[in-house]
């Protein structure tokens, strides 16, 4: 207590030992006047001097008495005045002490708790700490009013003086003393005044912001149990669905309304969902953030009415789907034995019947929605990709795709497979994208399609059988993965045990891959059927070499060959569904800009969007043919500032210039017309649309000249196969045969280049080189 206490005593204890002192030395003269007074009134007699004398004595033992008395009031004074003081400064010592404690306690408490519990017992001990300060405030306000008292008979502190001697600093008057006494108790009284308004303040705020923290906590608590709860109720109806395989088809209508119910049942969860939202977004203001916990059951909610919604619209739409689909005389959902019956049936009847799956009819049937681009390669990308999506081979990983071959023992590419060990393959892969993907393969639907559609495109005819490689080809083609290695992957297919591939093994390769577009009817855009031009562009691009390694093969692929244009445009158009692009289109104002960005090299801040690029719209007084770039993903800044730099040459530039200088965004070949000696080069094929009809688009066909003439050859082959050769001279009725099959091929195939050559004019084809998918 800055040495009070022992001020106080030495205080004392130096006025007790003066005043002790003048006692103790008077004493033997009071006592020896006192014990001599009787002899010396005695010795004067009755005389007046011995009646003043007695009197004098009298008055001064009076005086020597009051004075002994008055010694002992002022000590008695002074140690209840020392007790008094002392016992204030201990007390204030102590709440400073208390207040310290407690603003400690409160700071602890701090920050507002995330969750119901913390905040609870926030709430808790804030109340428990304002009962205490109303204990403890009659104590306080008695100590500041007693210091106060106290300090009104002291003068007030002034400067300190100089001190004037080294004694100064040891020795200290007792007015000294009193006032560093005062000092002290001055400091410690303002301190209590202070830490307690300073702590009730603290408290009062604390307490209104638990209070209401707690109020919006609980709140949003309880919005999340109930919905919660509505959530469990619904997802357990919903895990209690049959799967739609199971179902019979005669209680699909009722299956279907009960769903339709359902979901009008379950439409009011979005507004609690909504509700519990707005709780939480309430709480940021307040300074209020959800614990982890919190959080989390917060998201989950969210997602898993979102799982809902998706499940009972996806459940709807498979029942529907069934109903539609399925006639009343299927005793279960999805079977696909008629379907392989139908097929067989055709196969062995006769070898030109077709039956397609009524599911690939009616893809078909939507693929001529897309007969309004203007654009071959990117018609013939954006249908391949539909019957991509529709076949699920989009989630099929190419290293997938080469262990099935290899798990059923794939490795004769020219050996023929029957429908059977397709049926078997393609089993196998779905089975496997099924425990991958389960909401979104149905196996026996995606068998049924896919052999469908690989019947259609290399078996035309329905021979029943289709070759090996083919279907490697065909299922490669359409599988998920980089390019390049798609590239890699179809070139391993058909190369030798050397790893070189000669021009046989790439026309087949290029054979079966350009029937992809074929069977769709575009075929003609990508110079036609024959793939000699093609080969031999791959191979004068390699110095002639009779043999080409996977490297050069996939160098001459990022060219982009006309033949195989589609494919790389097919990525192209994949990696492009999902991409935003921060601009404006020109033409239909759509902001962002989803899928394809396309940004004209002529014009400054000039971009259109995939769907009025396709459809061959322009505004602004921009024409087709000026040069554009396409985007497939957001661009860079160094992209922006590359193009801003051709804008910038463009425009000085004149229509002369970009005459003599064309520019094709792929590889084009030189294409040998079946029937004439003559090459021609493929000029036309160019980034300006044809005049294009959708009611004359290529129809999806399986019976075109074409398809004739592999017929044919596939019976000739036959033919030669049962009976031997037909150069034989012992059957001049079969040479006879085959003369007039070569005749009527031969004819054929004379129609088939006319055929080319009036497609070519009437469906040009822009595609976009390979660095940055320009069109040029």
């Amino acid at each position: 207590m800055i040495g009070l206490n022992f001020s106080l005593r030495e205080l004392l204890t130096r006025f007790e030992k003066d005043i002790q002192a003048e006692i103790d030395a008077h004493n033997d003269i009071f006592k020896s006047i006192d014990g001599n007074r009787q002899k010396m009134v005695k010795a004067l007699g009755n005389s007046e001097e011995a009646a003043l004398l007695q009197h004098r004595l009298d008055d001064m033992n009076q005086r020597w008495n009051d004075l002994k008395a008055k010694s002992a009031n002022i000590r008695a004074h002074l140690e209840a005045s020392a007790e008094k003081w002392n016992r204030l400064l201990t007390s204030l010592e102590e709440l400073i002490k208390w207040l310290n404690a407690k603003d400690e306690e409160l700071k602890k408490q701090m920050p507002i708790g995330g969750d119901v519990p913390t905040l609870q017992q926030q709430y808790d001990h804030c109340k428990a700490l304002r009962r205490e300060l109303k204990d403890k405030e009659q104590t306080i306000l008695n100590a500041v009013d007693q210091a106060r008292v106290f300090l009104a008979d002291q003068p007030i502190e002034g400067p300190e003086e100089p001190r004037r001697s080294l004694h100064s600093k040891t020795e200290l008057t007792p007015e000294e003393k009193a006032m560093r006494i005062a000092k002290a108790m001055r400091k410690q009284s303002t301190e209590v005044k202070e830490k307690w308004e300073n702590l009730n303040a603290s408290a009062s705020i604390w307490q209104k912001q638990v209070d209401k923290a707690l109020e919006k906590l609980k709140d949003l608590q309880c919005a999340m149990d109930d919905l919660d709860a509505d959530l469990k109720e619904a997802e357990n109806v919903r895990n209690g669905w049959k799967p739609v395989g199971d179902l019979l088809i005669d209680s699909l209508p009722d299956h279907i309304e009960k769903t339709t119910a359902f979901r009008e049942e379950i439409a009011p969860i979005n507004l609690k969902v909504k509700t519990v939202n707005d709780l939480s977004s309430q709480l940021s203001p307040l300074d209020l953030y959800p614990s982890l916990k919190m959080s989390r059951q917060l998201d989950d909610l969210n997602m898993r009415w979102k799982l809902l919604q998706v499940s009972v619209e996806d459940r709807l739409i498979q029942l529907q789907e069934a109903h539609r689909d399925f006639g009343p005389a299927s005793q279960h959902f999805l079977s696909i034995e008629y379907f392989r019956e139908k097929v067989l049936l055709g196969i062995h009847e006769t070898q030109t019947t077709c039956w397609d799956h009524p599911k690939m009819t009616e893809l078909f049937q939507s693929l001529a929605d897309l007969n309004n681009v203007r654009f071959s390669a990117y018609r013939t990308a954006i249908k391949i990709r539909r019957l991509q999506k529709a076949l699920c081979l989009d989630l099929l990983d190419l290293n997938t795709t080469s262990e099935v071959f290899k798990q059923h023992k794939l490795n004769q590419n020219d050996q023929l497979i029957g429908v059977q060990d397709v049926i078997s393959c393609l089993t196998t892969i779905y089975s496997g994208l099924e425990e991958k993907h389960k909401d979104m393969v149905n196996v026996p639907l995606c068998v049924d399609m896919c052999l469908n559609w690989l019947l259609n495109v290399y078996d035309s005819g329905r021979t029943g059988k289709i070759r090996v490689q083919s279907l490697k080809i065909g299922l490669m083609s359409l599988s998920k993965g980089l390019l390049e290695e798609k590239y890699r992957y179809l070139f391993k297919e058909v190369a030798g045990p050397t790893e070189m591939c000669d021009q046989r093994q790439l026309g087949l390769l290029l054979h079966d891959a350009i029937q992809i577009p074929r069977q769709l009817g575009e075929v003609a855009a990508f110079g036609g059927s024959n793939i000699e031009p093609s080969v031999r562009s791959c191979f004068q691009q390699n110095h002639n070499k009779p043999e080409i390694t996977v490297k050069q093969f996939i160098d001459w692929m990022r060219l982009e060959p006309q033949s195989m244009v589609w494919l790389p445009v097919l990525h192209r158009v994949a990696a492009a569904e999902t991409a935003k692009h921060q601009a404006k289109c020109n033409i239909c104002k759509e902001c962002p800009i989803v899928g394809f960005r396309y940004r004209s090299l002529k014009h400054f801040n000039y971009d259109v969007c995939q769907s009025c690029f396709f459809s061959g719209r322009t505004a602004k007084g921009h024409k087709l043919h000026y040069p554009m770039v396409e985007y497939c993903i957001p661009t860079t800044s160094g992209e922006d500032v590359r193009d801003f730099t051709k804008v910038l040459k463009n425009k000085f530039r004149s229509k002369k210039y970009f005459a003599k200088h064309p520019r094709l965004g792929y590889l084009p070949v030189q294409t040998v017309l079946e029937g004439d000696n003559l090459e021609t080069p493929i000029t036309l094929i160019s980034m300006w649309p044809e005049q294009y009809d959708p009611s004359q688009s290529p129809q999806l066909f399986h019976d075109d000249t074409h398809s004739r003439i592999e017929q044919y050859a596939t019976r000739l082959a036959q033919m030669e196969r049962t009976n031997g050769s037909f150069l034989t001279d012992s059957s001049s009725t079969t040479g006879s045969v085959l003369l007039n099959l070569q005749e009527m091929i031969t004819g054929l195939e004379i129609k088939f280049s006319a055929l080319v050559i009036g497609v070519l004019f009437y469906d040009p084809i822009f595609i976009g080189p390979q660095e940055s998918f320009r069109l040029l």
